[in-house]
């Protein structure tokens, strides 16, 4: 016979001990060691708290919560998945009923005695646990039964005591039956069986109610889970998860892994509403699960916004209460790149321009000198992108670098670290508001950036120095497809930094984060920057429900041919804005063509050199009206091609063109091609996009181009920054008031100050030098 592990958990009666067994075989197996591997999990066990299944009342089941588990589950199910759940809630259950039994029992003798209607103060006795259990039970089970019958999915009750697990029969009769439940793809309903289990210490879990020890049901599922080699124990209470302090103390925060040996250095609180074990129970619990060789998340499946799909979420690996690990990463959490990102950040907001300018500017220099490092690891990604076949020409045009590349780049930083010197601090705005008191706006970094971009290594350098210029913390998250380049181009960055002892103001994010994920830290990130497809951009707009995002979820930008157009132009204007670069966000996605240009030598030549440059033509409603033999006509006028397509259309005036781009447009960048002034101005002015260009190709709309030094991404939202963003997009304003003791009451009827509200010249302060502190 193999030797067992014994584990047995504190602080319990020595009748109610569970004597925890598992084979040293088992428990040298491996659990997942990330997050995202929880999608693999085949076998779960979802522990459902007291303080989960009881209503707030304490007497009843929380029926909404209930349904919304038992939905998850049942889906989960069936995906070929095998789910058992470990419950509570049978106490309670019948505490209800008891309690509904023994009030109208009491009512009708008192009815009899006092021969009226009227009734006396009833007072209900307190309850025996094991007579709620017993009267809870099949309930509980019935209600479950009617749930997951809604999903077409069976399930059949366990109870189990002590003796289930001293007696190595009974344990193997116990998983048998187990496997045997799971084989016929049936949900196994766990509980201890509370009717007949030893008299309990007095305590009082439920109030009024001497309630068996809801914190066996934690040793329960580590139990099970290990013995029948589940892959993953969900364990819901009525916390987030574990916390480094007691939850609601000031500085408590969430923790996202929890490692063996951790527990040393935290401080477990209060109970929860219902269990008497709290969480410290529930660490003993899981760790000995995850020594066993079971994944465990310990969430919170009382909260109304998440319950719904709090279990899905763990399963498919989002960040979801505390997630316990054997396998340390080597290097901090994203969180802890945060903190190192916005401390570091605030030195560097501080430095003087000069010193900003001299960081950008020896990245700059770096981006020539290391330039043979540089195209060697991006040459490594190549290599790995076009084995593996997975991206497109224009994706894999995106991920090369060339020495022309980093001179453009270099040239660009050089720009920025000029632009940095008037950028944070500069006074917009001041006021005399009265004597001796006068307020002043300046402009101020907005905090942490987080930049998520896709298969463009070119991007990092680039944003790194808006950063710095601004004086903002960074964290980048670049594609793993660029994982080579992306690493030796923020090794450069830091390098540059260091010179001012600011290295950390600019984290790359390489862990195996989620995109989902970061978009949670709402309070750690202050604005998000998506840099590529629409489709990330669009996913991350949906997932960061409490940080800003700067961005374009689409650039479906037009260029109209006016009938006063020139063909010189025509023909430039609209194959540069096509062909120059089709996977640019503002390249032309549909050509407008002013009616009287069809069947012109204008319109012949338009066609014939989109055919030479091999585009793809796909005919609008009314252009296919006019042919007989059209090209094949667009399923959606609202489409970004990013390729050698585009779409043609006709309109018949300059105001139809106008009408069309507001309604099939993403607000990006419209251009109009005409030699008629007049008509040029109204489509300026008319025409609500970030860039509207006159006689000039769509690509013009980008940050270098402008004369940015470069660019953060294109937004098309209303506020903040609009077009192109660069240095001036990532800096807000705070307002400074330098008084003299001045209070409100001074300004009262019966005060002695009036208000002047006088607007002051405006003069740039010479901005103090302050030393950073090395980190030697």
């Amino acid at each position: 016979m193999l030797p067992w592990l014994c584990f047995v958990l504190p602080r319990l009666s020595p009748k109610r001990v569970f004597f925890l067994t598992v084979s040293l075989a088992r428990a040298n197996s491996n659990s997942f060691a990330h997050r995202g591997e929880l999608r693999k999990a085949k076998r779960i066990v979802v522990k459902l708290g007291s303080a989960v299944v009881t209503r707030g009342d304490e007497c009843g089941l929380a029926l909404g919560r209930l349904a919304s588990v038992v939905e998850q589950v049942a889906m989960l199910q069936n995906q070929g998945r095998e789910m058992m759940i470990v419950t509570s809630g049978a106490v309670a259950f019948g505490k209800q009923r008891l309690r509904h039994e023994i009030l109208l029992s009491q009512s009708v003798r008192q009815a009899l005695h006092s021969g009226q209607n009227q009734l006396k103060d009833m007072s209900v006795p307190v309850l025996e646990a094991r007579a709620c259990a017993a009267a809870g039970q099949s309930g509980l089970m019935a209600l479950y039964e009617a749930m997951f019958a809604q999903y077409s999915t069976c399930t059949a009750q366990v109870l189990v005591t002590n003796l289930d697990f001293h007696d190595d029969q009974k344990r193997r009769n116990l998983n048998s039956t187990l496997q045997e439940l799971l084989r016929m793809n049936i949900v196994p309903i766990i509980n201890t069986n509370d009717a007949v289990v030893p008299p309990p210490e007095p305590n009082s879990d439920l109030q009024g109610v001497n309630v068996i020890s809801i914190k066996d049901n934690d040793s329960l599922a580590a139990r099970l889970a290990v013995e029948m080699k589940a892959d993953l124990l969900i364990a819901l209470s009525d916390v987030e998860g574990l916390y480094d302090s007691p939850p609601g103390t000031d500085d408590a925060k969430l923790i996202d892994i929890f490692y063996p040996g951790d527990q040393l250095s935290i401080t477990y609180g209060t109970k929860s509403r219902v269990g008497i074990g709290g969480m410290e129970a529930k660490v003993k619990a899981a760790l000995w699960a995850l020594q066993g060789g079971t994944s465990v998340v310990i969430a919170n499946g009382t909260h109304p916004k998440v319950t719904g799909h709090v279990i899905t979420d763990i399963v498919e690996g989002k960040k979801v209460g505390t997630f316990f690990s054997e396998v340390k990463p080597a290097g901090p959490t994203v969180e802890q790149q945060t903190e190192m990102a916005r401390n570091s950040g605030r030195t560097l907001a501080a430095l003087h321009p000069d010193q900003r300018g001299e960081i950008i500017c020896h990245l700059a220099d770096l981006l020539v000198e290391k330039k043979e490092e540089i195209l060697a690891a991006n040459k490594m990604d190549m290599d790995l992108a076009v084995n593996a076949g997975q991206l497109s020409p224009a994706l894999l045009n995106r991920l090369s670098l060339s020495p022309a590349k980093l001179n453009s780049l270099a040239i660009g930083l050089r720009q920025i670290a000029v632009a940095s010197q008037d950028s944070v601090g500069r006074v917009l705005r001041r006021t005399r508001v009265a004597h001796n008191l006068e307020l002043e706006q300046i402009t101020v970094p907005i905090g942490v950036l987080l930049v998520i971009f896709e298969a463009r290594p070119d991007c990092l350098p680039q944003v790194s120095a808006l950063a710095i210029a601004s004086g903002n913390a960074l964290l980048a998250k670049g594609g793993k497809e660029a994982a080579n380049t992306n690493r030796i181009l923020h090794e450069l960055t830091q390098e540059a930094l260091d010179i001012h002892w600011v290295k950390e103001a600019v984290q790359l994010v390489s862990t195996r984060e989620e995109v989902e994920d970061l978009c949670r830290l709402d309070e750690m990130i202050d604005l998000i920057i998506p840099r590529g497809s629409s489709q990330l951009v669009r996913n991350i707009q949906s997932a960061a429900k409490g940080i800003p995002v700067l961005g374009h979820s689409e650039g479906i930008c037009h260029v109209y041919i006016d009938s006063e157009a020139a063909i010189d132009k025509v023909i430039k204007i609209v194959r540069d804005s096509k062909c120059d670069y089709p996977a640019a966000c503002n390249a032309m996605e549909t050509l407008l063509v002013h009616r009287d240009i069809l069947r012109t030598p204008l319109f012949d030549q338009i066609i014939d050199m989109l055919r030479t440059e091999q585009v793809k033509i796909h005919a609008g409603p009314r252009f296919a009206s006019y042919l007989t033999f059209s090209p094949s006509e667009v399923k959606s006028l609202r489409t970004e091609y990013g390729d050698l397509e585009c779409c043609v259309e006709v309109v018949d005036t300059m105001q139809e063109a106008i009408d069309h781009i507001h309604r099939y447009g993403s607000s990006h960048t419209d251009v109009i091609v005409t030699e008629n002034e007049d008509t040029a101005e109204r489509f300026l002015q008319q025409l609500d996009s970030a860039c509207v260009f006159w006689n000039a190709s769509s690509r013009f709309a980008d940050g270098y181009r402008f004369g940015l030094g470069a660019e953060v991404g294109i937004s098309t939202a209303r506020i903040h920054a609009r077009g192109p963003v660069g240095l001036e997009g990532l800096l807000t304003t705070k307002w400074v008031l330098r008084g003299d003791g001045h209070t409100a009451a001074d300004f009262s009827e019966q005060g002695t100050m009036k208000y002047l509200h006088e607007n002051l010249p405006v003069t740039q302060p010479q901005p103090r030098q302050i030393a950073a502190q090395s980190e030697d």
